[in-house]
């Protein structure tokens, strides 16, 4: 066994599944169901997931920052309540804790507390970003992981990994076995934004960057299986 407590970085899209928007019932208890397979293992795991399924940037060029990323944070809520309910579908006792204080909905972060839960076994979704605008949910899952002294970051995407360039687009696009930290801020690599990159550098926190369109690869990762990209200093 490779690692012991993870943070999990789910993309919304990823709960989409095909649809594309919303929450796909059997993509999201795939992913449920892997998590619990976390869990029996003894693994403590954390999660943040993106909002990207229900809200994406400004709706027009004309909003304000700040109102968008509010949007977006009250979507990342929606998600991390839905996943919740899911994980406890398949046995797994999960609390959802949000950054922008919702008591009538969930816990309100807390370190400490998000800390005893995963002693106790449970699953902390980390909703609400960083309670901050200008802060990508990539980097609420760099200052979640440090926080809870994560050993690793799991970037699930629908990618499998790092690229030089987009391999949706280009056929000669080259994959990433590993990485420094230093290397995607120096490349401008599109793993995350260099906030959450610089944070996890700082932290020395590794980030893997795999595919979850198989949701196994979660298990594969936790067992020190090679897949996907390793970032690490």
């Amino acid at each position: 066994m490779s690692y012991k407590r993870i943070l999990l970085k789910v993309s919304g899209e990823v709960l989409a599944g095909a649809k594309g928007h919303g929450i796909d019932n059997e993509t999201t208890l795939s992913v449920c169901r892997v998590i619990k397979e976390c869990c029996d293992l003894g693994v403590q795991v954390g999660v943040v997931v993106g909002g990207g399924n229900f809200w994406r940037g400004r709706s027009s060029e004309n909003m304000d920052r700040t109102r968008a990323d509010h949007i977006g944070m009250l979507a990342t809520v929606m998600n991390s309540l839905a996943l919740g309910d899911y994980l406890s579908q398949v046995g797994v006792d999960a609390r959802v804790m949000s950054a922008v204080s919702l008591p009538q909905l969930c816990e309100t972060y807390n370190k400490q507390q998000a800390v005893r839960h995963l002693e106790k076994g449970r699953v902390v979704i980390f909703g609400g970003g960083t309670g901050c605008p200008f802060f990508s949910t990539d980097t609420t899952a760099a200052l979640r992981a440090a926080e809870i002294g994560a050993q690793v970051y799991f970037k699930a995407t629908n990618v499998d990994g790092v690229y030089d360039k987009d391999p949706n687009k280009f056929d000669d696009a080259v994959k990433y076995d590993t990485l420094t930290h230093t290397e995607v801020l120096t490349k401008g690599l599109k793993v995350m934004d260099s906030t959450a990159a610089s944070l996890c550098r700082d932290n020395s926190i590794d980030i893997l960057v795999f595919d979850l369109t198989d949701s196994q690869n979660v298990i594969r990762a936790i067992k020190g299986e090679k897949i996907g990209t390793l970032v690490t200093e």
